[in-house]
């Protein structure tokens, strides 16, 4: 009883200061839904934004493609494997690269690991960061931890890569 008296006291004192909807807006669910949300639609997700864009290898390496450019680094799951990154051997500008073509090495404190390309292409940069400050793709391997740019040749390659869904399956069926 107690309880209901609380409840009615909240609902007496929170619902008059409530924003009204107009009445056109009222009748259209859609309006409805945005005005309920705040005016963003909500979503629920258990992986960021950034990483939906992502593309994965079975080798641990991603790929983001935006406008005809991909840019490639290695996942978390891979950076927490080798451990603190020391060294970082990338391609020159301009190399050509096929599917899965060997085209760089990451050194850590723990061992070595080749870097193997996602999509076939042409390097157009490399992140001239990581000669400096190797540890980067430990500490931001998504973003400022990427390691080379390049043209997307062959789109329909991207087909053949794991989501952020599949690749974390795939991490769990190594585990």
């Amino acid at each position: 009883m107690a309880m209901r008296a609380a409840l009615r006291c909240l609902s007496g004192n929170v619902l008059p200061r409530l924003p009204l909807l107009p009445a056109v807006a009222v009748r259209t669910p859609a309006a409805w839904q945005l005005w309920r949300s705040g005016g963003s639609p909500r979503t629920l997700s258990s992986t960021s934004v950034l990483s939906t864009a992502l593309k994965f290898t079975d080798k641990h390496e991603w790929v983001r493609v935006e406008g005809g450019i991909g840019t490639v680094g290695i996942s978390n799951y891979a950076q927490e494997a080798l451990g603190d990154v020391v060294y970082c051997g990338l391609p020159e500008v301009g190399q050509k690269l096929e599917q899965m073509e060997e085209f760089g090495a990451l050194e850590s404190v723990k061992a070595a690991s080749e870097l193997y390309s996602p999509l076939t292409g042409e390097v157009t940069e490399i992140n001239t960061e990581l000669s400096d400050n190797p540890g980067l793709i430990n500490k931001d391997c998504y973003e400022k931890g990427w390691l080379i740019k390049m043209t997307i040749e062959k789109s329909e390659e991207l087909d053949d890569l794991m989501d952020q869904a599949a690749y974390d399956k795939f991490i769990k069926s190594l585990e």
